[in-house]
């Protein structure tokens, strides 16, 4: 007997439900008997590992190296940095028994790891010959979420954390900002997911940094969403465990330090941000499987063969290829399953097919059907999958530039963010009671202040008061 996909929320009736419908129902993930820790089955762990694959290739260009710490942090360890500490201590998950015996010095599972890094450096550091150094860890952390989403706000969740060490200031912001960029880039090329970036405002800056730099991505229920960070600590971190190095005039100095993150939340960018009603839509690169082969009236003589030749062609090409020659299910049951599942291109081939020399492909964001020339069988995927990654993108963009609006008035503010249609870019004057103001009256906060701080206006969008501040207010995961 033939199983029916089960159906998926509509979007606009309920996008939370719709959310969670599509975590479960394309086989993403799971939850475990745990609140807020989840299992992330093979398709959705498949997708981190090529989200994954594409920043350690990257990381590892700019000459940072893969490390790992421990897993936990004695609290005397994690109690040395106090601004850390205060930011982080509602969040903490501490083990307190070993085996039978009451711990002496409690053990935090780490939600972050400067203080790991911090403890490592004060023992392997000692000349500036042995800066930069430039380490990354790809790891789980543990924060205590009140409110849980998958992917999107977990009590615990895949990340990278880098962490780095430098002579200069200089130079420790240019780290921090060079991997912004390939933040930036990685969005671009790998998810289809344009970013806004900027300097986050001291109440949202991560605990401790000096100044924190974030990548948001507005998703279409008009919610930014946090996709990335790097801070710039200054010295303040190392001073408190005693890292130091001589220099280069045989004086001691204090390393400046950077710390950074992404982590398994791009997966929750990815649904919201291509999604739709039937399910996923997956931006080719990141996609675990780019095409699925499947035949039509495979019963009929020579299909499966001509199916098999198909898919191994493609595989041989390096496309990420699958082949649904089950016989327990129709042909529109599997259209249906890897529709949800967001498999960029369905490739079609029967009988008609062969006798003409043709495959039949079916681009999942947009349901284009496009016939070719089974000669010109991998160069017409590839150039397929390009332009599918290109259309995602500028739909993206198009809808990031339609829903980011300037506003020049509290009233206009507030009555955007009743809306939630996106983004405020208005005018701040920098007093953390307007920021304060805008969080308690709209549930919206500053999402970051862009590098690019051309005026919109002259005066504070909540004061009126002189401003100079641009930046960009939303609500937000």
């Amino acid at each position: 007997m033939e199983i029916k996909n089960e159906s998926i929320t509509r979007r606009e009736d309920d996008f939370a439900k719709w959310y969670t419908d599509v975590c479960r129902k394309a086989e993403l993930m799971d939850y475990s008997s745990v609140k807020g820790f989840i299992i992330y089955r093979p398709y959705g762990y498949a997708i981190w590992e090529n989200i994954k694959e594409y920043l350690d290739k990257k990381l590892k260009e700019t000459g940072h190296q893969n490390v790992y710490m421990p897993l936990v942090i004695n609290e005397s360890l994690f109690n040395k940095e106090k601004e850390h500490v205060k930011g982080f201590a509602p969040e903490t998950l501490i083990a307190t028994i070993g085996g039978e015996d009451k711990l002496e010095d409690r053990l935090i599972i780490r939600p972050t790891s400067e203080v790991l890094f911090c403890e490592y450096y004060s023992r392997i550091l000692s000349s500036y010959r042995d800066l930069p150094l430039l380490y990354n860890q790809w790891c789980s952390v543990v924060r205590w979420e009140k409110t849980t989403r998958p992917f999107l706000r977990g009590s615990e969740f895949l990340w990278q954390e880098g962490h780095t060490l430098h002579e200069s200031e200089e130079e420790a912001r240019h780290e921090a900002l060079n991997i912004l960029d390939i933040y930036d880039t990685m969005a671009r090329d790998l998810l289809a997911i344009p970013f806004v970036k900027g300097i986050k405002s001291d109440k949202e800056k991560f605990a401790g940094a000096k100044e924190t730099y974030s990548c948001e991505s507005l998703n279409p229920d008009g919610k930014a969403l946090q996709c990335g960070t790097t801070h710039y600590f200054g010295t303040d971190f190392p001073k408190a465990f005693n890292v130091s190095y001589q220099g280069r005039d045989g004086k001691v100095y204090t390393p400046h330090e950077t710390s950074w993150g992404t982590s398994t939340r791009l997966i929750g960018a990815l649904i919201m941000m291509h999604g739709d009603d039937n399910g996923l839509v997956l931006p080719p690169y990141v996609a675990p499987t780019q095409v699925i082969v499947i035949p039509i009236a495979q019963q009929k003589e020579g299909v499966i063969k001509e199916a098999r030749l198909v898919y191994e062609e493609l595989k041989k090409a390096g496309i990420r290829v699958d082949i649904d020659e089950s016989d327990d299910k129709s042909a529109g049951w599997k259209f249906s399953e890897y529709e949800m599942k967001g498999v960029p291109i369905r490739l079609e081939i029967g009988p008609r097919d062969i006798e003409k020399g043709n495959v039949t492909l079916v681009k999942r964001n947009d349901g284009e059907k496009v016939t070719v020339s089974r000669e010109n069988l991998v160069e017409s995927v590839e150039s397929l999958l390009k332009t599918i990654h290109n259309e995602m993108y500028k739909k993206a963009s198009d809808f990031l530039n339609s829903h980011t609006y300037e506003v020049h008035s509290y009233r206009e503010l507030v009555e955007l963010m009743n809306e939630n249609k996106g983004y405020a870019k208005a005018m701040w004057c920098g007093d953390p009671e307007c920021e304060k103001k805008i969080k308690d009256e709209t549930s919206a906060t500053i999402r970051c202040m862009p590098f690019n701080q051309l005026p919109v206006d002259d005066k504070c969008v909540v004061c009126g008061k002189k401003a100079e501040k641009v930046c960009y207010i939303a609500k937000a995961y």
